[in-house]
């Protein structure tokens, strides 16, 4: 397996916090364009009850197995969900 990236909840450095809100936000993207039944899913809410790194990497692993233009899909909208809102005028969409 690769290495996972560093963006979303797999960025180093990320408060616990913060990567419990990414995880639960990219959880519900794959939800929605995926389905809850799909392992990305169980894989993403183990995550967020075991901070431990074998967690996170089997959540990567689910993400790498799905079609290429669906993952595509969940990681833009996770993309614009965590960008930075600091610019002024940012609105949602």
């Amino acid at each position: 397996m690769d290495r996972p990236d560093q963006f979303g909840p797999w960025m180093q450095g990320l408060d616990p916090a913060e990567r419990l809100a990414r995880l639960r936000s990219l959880r519900a993207l794959v939800q929605l364009l995926a389905g809850p039944d799909h392992p990305l899913c169980e894989a993403l809410a183990q995550a967020e009850v075991d901070p431990t790194d074998a967690a996170a990497i089997e959540a990567w692993e689910a993400l790498m197995t799905m079609p290429t233009l669906r993952r595509r899909r969940i990681l833009a909208s996770l993309a614009t969900l965590t960008r930075s809102t600091t610019r002024q005028g940012v609105s949602c969409g």
